[in-house]
């Protein structure tokens, strides 16, 4: 007769926390090694932020919860979320349950209105709103500061990886190798990234040589990959007609697919953080007005921003044809 196998333990009770996620792609990205930290201290994950989040972070399993557009809905969003959490984890009303990557006195109000208990910078007077605040730190990059907030949370501290670790899901690998077949793209090939975002609405964000650009990678023989988005798709036919211009890829397949090209070349803008997040490798083209703080981060990732006007396109082209040491 064989032997009983011994009892194993429940796996341990993961406390639930609610997330409140910055409005734009690129502030999302850069919170993901803090996401992961709070995920590896134990804590289910509950994000409140816009539609596209749910593709962005597909691959990494979290609850996504996309915020209505109007704030009485969004307060109702959240003490829904309280009243739900607090009935499946009675622990959860007792401690600090919302981390706010907002600095927005609104986002505090909102989170207070619904009976939360949120956690977050003690910035636009809103001390008083919080349940535990952090004092805010001025001059460090956007990453450093999500990550500060993470860290004062669970009382870590261990410096920020480097790598930020986003990983998409294996659908979007899969829609990654369709579209590459579907358009006959060899790995290696270059992704460009002239668009700016809706909020540049200036252009002061755009560098001027693109379209050079794109005409001596393409005497180079290097096949040119844009992916742009609904509003951007017209513009990318018109002024890049020998490129293969991607129409309709979410979040998660672009994050795929940069992590087969061999370079993506970007503005100051989501995309580029969005690739060097994935791993890619990306090389970062920034005018005058390309703050420190907004820098894309990665391992792989090389940042040309002149002390004067904009990198130059013989500097773009050589960073881009280097090879990094493996």
């Amino acid at each position: 007769m064989q032997p009983s196998p011994p009892d194993r333990a429940p796996p341990p009770v993961r406390r639930p926390l609610l997330i409140r996620l910055c409005n734009w792609v690129g502030e999302a990205v850069l919170s993901l090694p803090t996401l992961n930290l709070l995920e590896q201290q134990g804590y289910e994950l509950h994000l409140i932020g816009k539609r596209w989040a749910v593709k962005l972070f597909e691959g990494h399993g979290w609850t996504i919860h996309v915020r209505p557009a109007k704030r009485a809905d969004a307060i109702a969003q959240l003490r829904h979320l309280r009243q739900q959490l607090a009935q499946q984890h009675p622990e959860f009303t007792r401690h600090p349950n919302l981390v706010l990557f907002t600095n927005s006195f609104s986002s505090a109000l909102e989170a207070r209105l619904a009976g939360l208990k949120p956690i977050g910078y003690n910035r636009e007077g809103r001390g008083l709103l919080l349940s535990h605040s952090v004092p805010y730190q001025p001059g460090l990059h956007a990453a450093d500061n999500y990550w500060r907030i993470g860290s004062h949370f669970v009382g870590s501290t261990s410096p920020r990886p480097k790598a930020l670790g986003l990983r998409p899901s294996a659908q979007h690998l899969a829609q990654a190798r369709q579209c590459m077949a579907d358009h006959r793209l060899s790995p290696g090939f270059i992704i460009l990234c002239p668009f700016s975002g809706a909020a540049d609405t200036t252009g002061k964000k755009r560098w001027p040589d693109f379209g050079q650009l794109a005409q001596s990678l393409q005497q180079q023989g290097r096949q040119i990959v844009l992916c742009p988005g609904p509003d951007e798709e017209a513009e990318a036919h018109a002024h890049y007609p020998d490129a293969i211009v991607l129409t309709g890829v979410d979040l998660g397949t672009y994050a795929a697919l940069a992590q087969q090209a061999d370079c993506t070349v970007s503005n100051d803008t989501g995309p580029g953080h969005l690739a060097a997040a994935a791993g890619g490798r990306v090389v970062s083209v920034l005018g005058p007005d390309g703050a420190p703080m907004w820098h894309v981060q990665g391992e792989h990732v090389t940042i040309l921003r002149p002390e004067q006007g904009w990198p130059s396109l013989a500097s773009v082209l050589s960073a881009v044809n280097t090879r990094p040491p493996q």
